[in-house]
């Protein structure tokens, strides 16, 4: 009997989470989201082993899908959807044409999708095909979107979530960091080792003697980098230095007079020097220059 695999159930999910009750006239039910034909349904990716048949072009056009053949089934339609986000509408059709640009860019996370059969204006049916054996699709593609996945990657129980997790990101319905919880145990422990660093454990003892400049097996290594260590060194030379400056008188009384003086004229000196004062100024010159 086929069946609904857990990475496209886990895909489900993710789009029902952030598309179902969506603001907007029109947001995603669970009703237009499957992956299991309906009973009558033979042939194709959305059946699994016991429903595939002859020549199936599911099974036969790809290694990938023969060497991934199980009860499982191996594709995902989404239906129509009229959200607001981050000021501006997005609906099934600008959604379908992003995922289909981002495999035609071929990028990392489009690589299980084998095909999708969309509609980029509700009237003409496209069909991006990876294997480049067909361009179009039936009608009913015009209210939604087909995506097919290698049944390799479905067998192996690759997640599938990344590709349309970088969509609602990009659309401002979910945020970057929004994680498997196996992503979050992961980031927990690199967190955890990162920041451990009194020595409780191996990772921290590591970087402990890395940023102190010991994590050397030659007594005469030099770390190319500033280190703990070395960077206390000129912190305490720098406040030794600023100590023995702070004691020191910076005032040189004699060279500020000399200074002056050197840039005055006799003429000047004499106006400067009060009345009551130039007598005896005159005899204490006098009484030098007879000295």
């Amino acid at each position: 009997m086929t069946r609904a695999p857990a990475n496209l159930l886990a895909l489900r999910s993710l789009l029902l989470t952030h598309l179902d009750n969506a603001p907007g006239p029109d947001d995603l039910e669970p009703a237009e989201v499957g992956i299991v034909g309906d009973a009558d349904h033979r042939g194709g990716y959305h059946c699994g082993s016991d429903r595939v048949v002859t020549n199936d072009y599911s099974v036969v056009e790809s290694p990938r899908d023969r060497a991934g053949l199980t009860l499982d089934a191996a594709a995902l339609d989404v239906g129509g959807f009229d959200v607001r986000s981050a000021g501006r509408t997005h609906t099934l059709a600008s959604f379908s044409v992003w995922c289909v640009g981002q495999c035609v860019a071929n990028a990392a996370d489009t690589r299980d999708i084998r095909e999708i059969i969309y509609s980029p204006d509700g009237t003409t049916v496209k069909r991006w095909d990876r294997l480049g054996k067909r361009t179009s699709g039936d009608t009913t593609h015009r209210w939604h979107t087909h995506f097919s996945f290698f049944r390799d990657a479905i067998k192996a129980g690759r997640d599938q979530r990344p590709l349309f997790r970088r969509y609602l990101s990009s659309i401002g319905l979910l945020e970057d960091n929004d994680m498997t919880p196996e992503e979050h145990a992961w980031l927990a422990t690199v967190h955890q080792n990162l920041t451990l660093l009194d020595g409780r454990n191996p990772i921290g003892q590591i970087y402990t003697r890395m940023a102190l400049g010991q994590d050397a097996t030659v007594s005469n290594y030099k770390p190319e980098s500033p280190t703990l260590t070395s960077i206390a060194a000129q912190v305490s030379a720098l406040q030794a230095a600023l100590t023995a400056l702070s004691g020191r008188d910076f005032t040189d009384e004699p060279a500020i007079v000399q200074g002056v003086l050197a840039g005055l004229t006799p003429e000047r000196i004499a106006a400067a020097i009060p009345p009551t004062m130039a007598k005896q100024v005159a005899d204490e010159l006098a009484r030098r220059l007879v000295a």
